[in-house]
């Protein structure tokens, strides 16, 4: 080793490069792994992408707590991981209900919004047929430069057993080497200022199963309490309403009402991929008003039909003179105390001032998710990465983070991380197909262009195959 080499984990030499480590493996990195696998079946010999992609649950799962019984896709099937890319791709939805055997049965609904069960088996589905690059009940705790006479071409990508533990207590760490990673996280629960959560103070996300918790004890329910004025929140309230009908349903939020999601032709064009580059090339001040104005397709908004399902219920039990759901308009939190049994919650009206105790079985809080800055798995690399005049990381077209001369391995990003250069779509479905194929030919024209640096010859040729089948000139 030579003295300007310098790497963190004992076992370095030992390891193989893969050309990338995919931290994460939910719906985004998943998308990019088939694009992968699409290419890898398709392209000539010595121009597969060596991939493997690490995540801390056991098995393949998206949003497991929010399958509710009867909840439908606010995206159309079309918008899969695959169709927007390829159509003749072997991991479309259609593809999938053939499969299943369920394709006329789907066509006879006329719809174009399957279940989300459904569309999380249709996950699964693809998921499955990528397991052997797939790294469960792995936890991704630190990135880390491998320097060689200054330079970063190769990155340490340390893993362990999830649920925590370090490997100076005995944890086994797993240390994988790649010369590109791209971090797909996903999002992480947000709560109030010095709320956590307990067996009764639960987030929207874990819903069903602390629901079956509640269940399952020995004494009737009281009530719930239900923070928010999303989708989550007014599906929340209507899946407890339903599930335990000796209980009071209090939905909070600080809205006169919930409010419609604009899902109107003209307005899903935010959705479309090309958007994406409308949204990139703008100024900042653009960029600010396309949110601004586009806010309602997706955030803190709630289906229509869902939101008249809701009123009737309020306006049926009026009638009864037993009203089980109860709208807290105009209304916020101001105060969790936990009680025997429960919790006590203390609402604020922000009209009159007043405020009320409900003494719970629990509350929910569907108040939505953060991002995770990347650059808290990234350690000294994240000194070598470009910000903007507001500190946010700079991210080029095809999801690469910018960073100084001195790293040439690649730093990718998925998700909401990216919202501030990509648009609205960063942390949804719409364009995951698109994305995913862009970032693979992005992959291969930048492992290209090393292995040129390099001398090698095994990608470096005159044209390097993309995910889409379209041979480019090799940088």
């Amino acid at each position: 080793m030579s003295a300007g080499h310098q790497h963190t984990g004992e076992r370095h030499d030992a390891a193989p490069t893969e050309d990338l480590v995919g931290i994460g493996f939910g719906p985004a990195n998943l998308a990019l792994a088939i694009a992968i696998e699409e290419h890898n079946a398709q392209c000539g010999p010595g121009r597969a992408l060596r991939s493997v992609f690490t995540e801390r649950q056991p098995e393949f799962g998206w949003h497991r707590g929010m399958l509710l019984a009867g909840a439908t896709m606010q995206v159309s099937f079309l918008k899969d991981l695959a169709t927007m890319r390829d159509p003749g791709s072997r991991f479309t939805f259609l593809r999938y209900l053939h499969e299943r055997g369920r394709l006329a049965d789907f066509i006879n609904q006329k719809s174009f919004f399957p279940s989300r069960v459904e569309f999380h088996d249709y996950l699964r589905w693809c998921a499955g047929t990528v397991e052997q690059r797939v790294r469960y009940s792995r936890e991704t705790y630190a990135v880390r430069p491998v320097r060689t006479d200054g330079r970063v071409d190769t990155l340490e990508v340390h893993t362990r057993p999830a649920g925590g533990g370090t490997p100076e207590d005995g944890t086994d760490e797993t240390i994988l080497r790649a010369r590109n990673v791209i971090i797909g996280t996903g999002l992480r629960p947000r709560l109030p200022e010095g709320v956590a959560t307990g067996p009764h103070i639960w987030h929207s996300r874990d819903l069903l199963f602390r629901s079956q918790e509640a269940r399952a004890a020995a004494r009737p329910h009281r009530r719930f309490v239900v923070l928010g004025a999303g989708q989550s929140a007014a599906e929340t309230a209507e899946y407890l309403h339903r599930e335990f009908p000796e209980a009071e349903i209090c939905a909070v939020f600080t809205r006169y009402g919930y409010s419609p999601a604009d899902d109107s032709p003209f307005a899903n064009r935010i959705f479309d991929p090309s958007a994406v580059d409308d949204f990139y090339e703008a100024p900042d001040e653009v960029k600010q008003s396309l949110m601004d104005n586009h806010a309602n397709t997706n955030y803190s908004v709630v289906d229509g039909e869902l939101i008249d399902q809701l009123y009737r219920t309020v306006y049926q039990e009026k009638v009864a003179g037993t009203e089980r759901l109860r709208i807290l308009r105009t209304t916020e939190l101001a105060g969790i105390e936990e009680i025997p049994d429960g919790v006590r919650v203390v609402v604020r009206s922000l009209t009159s001032g007043e405020r009320h105790p409900l003494d719970c079985d629990a509350i929910v809080m569907a108040t939505g998710y953060r991002s995770q800055d990347p650059r808290e798995l990234l350690g000294p690399l994240a000194d070598e990465c470009l910000t903007d005049d507001r500190g946010r990381l700079r991210i080029g077209r095809d999801h690469r983070v910018a960073t100084t001369e001195r790293v040439g391995a690649g730093i990718y990003v998925q998700g909401a991380a990216a919202e501030h250069t990509h648009g609205i779509t960063s942390s949804l479905l719409s364009t995951l197909a698109v994305r995913s194929g862009e970032i693979c030919d992005a992959l291969l024209l930048g492992l290209a262009g090393q292995d040129l640096l390099s001398g090698r010859a095994d990608r470096a040729g005159g044209t390097v195959d993309t995910a889409d089948g379209v041979a480019v000139p090799a940088p």
